[in-house]
């Protein structure tokens, strides 16, 4: 049901990098903010979304450098890539702009003035790397090195992959500028920072305000307990972003005035169309302001970005909501396995609300990582939107059309059915509110069951055959198109295009929360036409092995150490008798709880369930799996392996797993149907 008061919300999503393609974890984020904000406008709520690229930094200034072209080239390029993507996901943004903007610079300039005005900036002296030949100070990420840990080569300046250590540059050993290969030397640079510590005590509470996740809010806690620092919010020249006003060679930071970007974007809108700015981001302001975002740069927006508001006299969010990472059957993505999927790439193959059903259909309030199974995928498509929802329509569209002229029945025979239907809207409503996409499906789907019982019941096609039983045909096949009008009423957030090829099948005007208070009765409908295709498992496998070509080729990568391919083939080991093999107790086990190991750079501690008792297992799985992803899930393990002892604790079994190690492994997972404790044989 729609607000007798209509609100006035504005949304927005992290800005895209402009310096590579969206792929698909990204989309996660743009599908759940376009779905909340699709929801809002059903509600008759004044909404705006809006988002921007994110173009400054050196990623963008040296990409640009090594393609020939100017960096405003190359974001403009960028951009057309990044709408052409989010349009044909239908991301129904009110405004997409980019960070290098009149309007970001001279609302960046304003609000870091206000800050310096207000006595929230100081300056100091660092000393960092610098590449005597490109004559630049180097980010960590543009230095290589040998980590000083483990001795692994062709390492990042911050971190090592290899064996995950953090250290500072000036720890590298060998260390290299990945621009130019010289040997980086220390200089010093004077520096503007930003005094968070100022904010501690309004940070403590704005944290705790209801503007955040729980899980957030416990997390951001963990920070303040480890001292809140002063943040560098400068980058010596040559740098591509704008210069911080009174210098000549500083500019600043691509963290600064990214989240201005939002602002920006705004304004810009709001110079094009006539809304009021300020009502939206004034210090008493009434209006809602919503960010939606990673888990991963949730220290920028939840800490950072409210106090550069508050301290320059804007308003502060409404909320943040973060949401998890993607993972593809059960594992990150892997260029190997053609599970880094690119935007485009999906699009080529696959329907886009496909995956936007898919998403929504997993997506909750937390910040848990989202697992796409492509068969789970490729089952629950065709089995909830073509084989219940779309089933409906495709039922009973035909007998209203070739028996009775394309009208349905003058009145509506089931009202307490359909006040059914109707009712259950509200709560459908609330879910949507609350972000709780998945719960709003599961209700959704719940009702698509009943509409096709009652069709079942009816059986129109029996009464078809039957005299006198017309109208009992007419009635049964209205109420089943009035039953999957509601659905698709609750639907079209999640489902845009469907949702208007059914407002031009129903024709009935446009499908609403309000509208669904009267059934339809006496009206004509237009002839049917498929509305979803099913998803082929050729077209999901075509997908993935388009995207193993196509991001094996491109830019040459660093040389790294050699690792066995999928296809290599290892030689078989030696013999065993079958009575040596019929000693291994192969068991279901159920993932309970997964976790890191702190010191352990590839294991993961596993509880796991077996039914009649528990077991602690130590898994070199960490390279593959996050402990997000694991829990909940079946595995195979071998129950009866002797207890060991490692420096970490006792390891009671081990998980069957296969691959040649790396990103590239994956552990067993049993067919539905397994329970834990049963024995494999």
């Amino acid at each position: 049901m729609s607000n007798s008061s209509p609100r006035n919300i504005l949304i927005t999503s992290a800005l895209p990098y402009a310096n590579g393609s969206i792929h698909i974890g990204h989309m996660v984020e743009y599908i759940q903010t376009d779905i909340w904000t699709r929801f809002q406008k059903m509600q008759g709520n004044n909404c705006y979304y809006v988002c921007a690229d994110d173009a400054h930094g050196t990623p963008i200034m040296l990409r640009a450098q090594n393609e020939g072209v100017t960096p405003e080239e190359l974001i403009a390029n960028v951009a057309k890539e990044h709408k052409a993507d989010f349009d044909d996901f239908l991301i129904d943004f009110d405004n997409f702009h980019s960070t290098h903007s009149d309007e970001n610079r001279e609302l960046s300039t304003e609000i870091y003035q206000k800050l310096r005005d207000n006595g929230y900036i100081t300056t100091r002296t660092i000393e960092q790397a610098y590449d005597p030949e490109r004559e630049m100070f180097l980010p960590d990420r543009f230095i290589k090195g040998t980590c000083p840990k483990c001795g692994a080569d062709d390492q990042y300046g911050d971190n090592c992959e290899v064996c995950g250590a953090t250290y500072s540059t000036s720890e590298l050993k060998n260390a290299v500028s990945a621009v130019s290969g010289a040997t980086p030397v220390n200089r010093e640079s004077e520096h503007y920072f930003f005094k968070l510590t100022e904010f501690e005590e309004m940070l403590k509470r704005w944290t705790h305000g209801g503007h955040l996740q729980e899980e957030v809010s416990r997390k951001l806690d963990e920070w303040f307990e480890a001292g809140l620092q002063e943040w560098d919010i400068s980058r010596d020249a040559p740098y591509f972003g704008f210069r911080i006003p009174d210098t000549e060679d500083k500019y600043f930071y691509v963290w600064l005035d990214a989240p201005i970007g939002y602002m920006a974007s705004f304004k810009n809108l709001c110079e094009r169309e006539d809304i009021d700015f300020d009502a939206f981001w004034s210090d008493d302001s009434n209006a809602e302001l919503y960010h939606f975002i990673g888990k991963d740069i949730i220290y920028f927006h939840a800490l950072f970005w409210p106090a550069m508001l508050h301290g320059a006299g804007f308003r502060t969010p409404t909320a943040i909501n973060a949401h998890g990472f993607l993972t593809v059957n059960g594992q990150k993505m892997s260029k190997s396995r053609g599970t880094f999927i690119k935007a485009r790439t999906w699009l080529d193959h696959l329907n886009p609300e496909a995956l936007r059903y898919y998403f929504a259909a997993k997506l909750g309030r937390g910040i848990e990582d989202l697992d796409l199974n492509l068969d789970d995928f490729r089952a629950r498509v065709n089995s909830d939107l073509v084989g219940k929802v779309v089933n409906i329509a495709s039922r009973c569209a035909g007998f209203i059309t070739k028996k009775f002229d394309g009208k349905l029945s003058d009145s509506c025979s089931e009202m307490d059915l359909y006040q059914e239907f109707v009712t259950q809207g509200d709560s459908i409503a609330k879910h949507y509110e609350d972000r709780d996409f998945g719960r709003a499906i599961r209700e959704i789907m719940a009702l698509a069951d009943q509409a096709n019982r009652y069709i079942d019941e009816k059986k129109p096609w029996v009464l078809a055959k039957q005299e006198g039983k017309q109208q009992e045909v007419q009635d049964a096949c209205s109420v089943g198109l009035n039953l999957f009008r509601a659905l698709m009423t609750y639907l079209k957030p999640v489902l845009p295009v469907m949702a208007e090829n059914v407002e031009s099948f129903l024709n009935a005007g446009q499908l609403s929360w309000d509208a669904l208070q009267q059934p339809l009765e006496g009206t004509a409908i237009n002839k049917f036409r498929p509305l979803m295709q099913r998803v082929e498992e050729k077209d999901t496998l075509a997908m993935v092995e388009e995207s193993k070509e196509s991001l094996q080729t491109g830019a040459k990568q660093p040389e790294t150490k050699q690792k066995p391919s999928a296809d290599t083939v290892e030689p078989i080991s030696p013999e065993i008798q079958f009575d040596d093999f019929a000693k291994i107790d192969l068991r279901v086990a159920r993932i309970e709880k997964a976790a890191p190991v702190e010191g352990a750079d590839r294991l993961l501690q596993l509880t796991l369930d077996l039914g009649s008792e528990k077991k602690n297992v130590f898994a070199g799985i960490k390279s593959a799996y996050t402990p997000e992803s694991l829990e909940g899930k079946l595995t195979v393990m071998v129950a009866n392996l002797a207890p060991r002892k490692m420096r970490f604790g006792m390891s009671e079994g081990m998980v069957l797993a296969a691959g040649p190690g790396g990103d590239d492994l994956f552990i067993l997972h049993p067919d539905d149907g397994a329970t834990p404790g049963m024995r494999i044989k």
